[in-house]
């Protein structure tokens, strides 16, 4: 069956008709479309840049693929229509056709340190075995590579960074080398550094970043990828962990209240930034809303949000958006999320793979 959708088509802001056929935008008219969707404000599908669909809520490896297609449907239902798993416990590679299911992109396993590390989610390795792990895993995933590149080290009392430099460089080598791209989870500044200088392709929080790094990664197209929402449980993290380790509770506590700053001044070097809830873990699915008025607050202008959640990380992930020929995945709002940011919170329709989900 034949959709027809017509609404203000962001990011253009015109007033457009569009045709879906099977899984795939025409704005060529096609006789006998049934019409879902008549005004509104039309995005492009949401993406979730990083979540754990192979993670239930607690930090606990799922032990079925129907698990991963509930937490999926929670970001789908979302209007979330794309997204980026880094790292996943559980291999699910039957879900990446799956018609109910948003489009994936994903990471093999974590690649972690021993003993340093959320119990049962990574594979722990020394540093002589870094690289080839990494290897393994960028065949176990779709294009990318997901690496721990710090946590904390309870013999230091503080975070520090996973492996020697020398190792962190070898596995973005070895990630590029597989033909994939690698993603870094870090905290830490010391961490974010050596893997910024070592070519990786997305920081995955990167509370630790400085000013002159921040240019580096403009200058290099690095992406970031803040998940301020999972940043914004750093105070239970210390309130845990005070008790043994002070100095840690207090440095995370001080990276959680720098990050706003780091995050607008990221986005205003020309970092490519970019909405992921870290769903998973610490955080439910099915938040991407408000990682996207996180980002707000913090001083992005709501149009660039919009693009950092819709068109240019479909764009990023390989998913074209609402162009000739391209995957007829869109959310509708019933008001203008350029001038109302919180609307995002209630798509209106929804429509995945030339379907109505919504």
């Amino acid at each position: 069956m034949t959709l027809h959708v017509r609404g203000t088509v962001l990011p253009e802001g015109e007033v457009r008709d569009l045709w879906l056929v099977g899984d795939r935008v025409t704005y060529q008219p096609v006789a006998g479309a049934e019409t879902v969707s008549d005004g509104g404000w039309i995005l492009p599908g949401l993406v979730d840049a990083h979540c754990h669909l192979g993670i239930a809520y607690g930090a606990k490896p799922i032990q079925s693929l129907d698990e991963a297609r509930d937490l999926a449907a929670q970001d789908r239902d979302a209007g979330v229509l794309a997204l980026r798993d880094a790292g996943s416990p559980y291999p699910y590679p039957e879900l990446d056709d799956d018609p109910g299911v948003p489009r994936l992109v994903r990471a093999g396993r974590h690649v972690a340190p021993p003993r340093r590390y959320l119990r049962d989610i990574g594979i722990e390795v020394a540093a002589a075995d870094v690289a080839a792990t990494v290897a393994a895993q960028a065949k176990a995933g779709t294009g990318w590579v997901k690496l721990v590149g710090d946590w904390i080290d309870r013999s230091v009392g503080d975070l520090a960074p996973s492996w020697d430099a020398a190792t962190m460089a070898g596995a973005v080598e070895a990630a590029h080398a597989a033909g994939a791209r690698a993603a870094v989870h870090t905290f830490s500044e010391e961490g974010v550094e050596i893997m910024v200088r070592a070519g990786v392709d997305s920081v995955e929080h990167g509370t630790g970043l400085s000013l002159d790094l921040i240019d580096e990664m403009a200058r290099r197209g690095t992406a970031l990828v803040p998940t301020m929402i999972n940043i914004r449980t750093f105070g239970t993290i210390a309130d845990h962990a005070r008790a043994k380790f002070s100095g840690y509770a207090d440095h995370m506590l001080a990276l959680r209240d720098r990050f706003p700053e780091v995050v607008r001044s990221a986005h205003e070097a020309g970092v490519p930034v970019y909405v992921g809830t870290d769903a998973g873990g610490g955080i439910r699915h099915g938040l991407a809303a408000e990682e996207m008025l996180a980002l707000h607050a913090a001083g992005i202008p709501a149009a660039d949000v919009l693009a950092s959640a819709s068109w240019r990380a479909r764009e990023w992930l390989g998913f074209p958006g609402l162009t000739e020929g391209g995957l007829a995945d869109l959310v509708v709002y019933p008001a203008d999320p350029r001038t109302d940011l919180p609307v995002v919170r209630h798509p209106a329709r929804i429509i995945l793979r030339g379907r109505v989900v919504k």
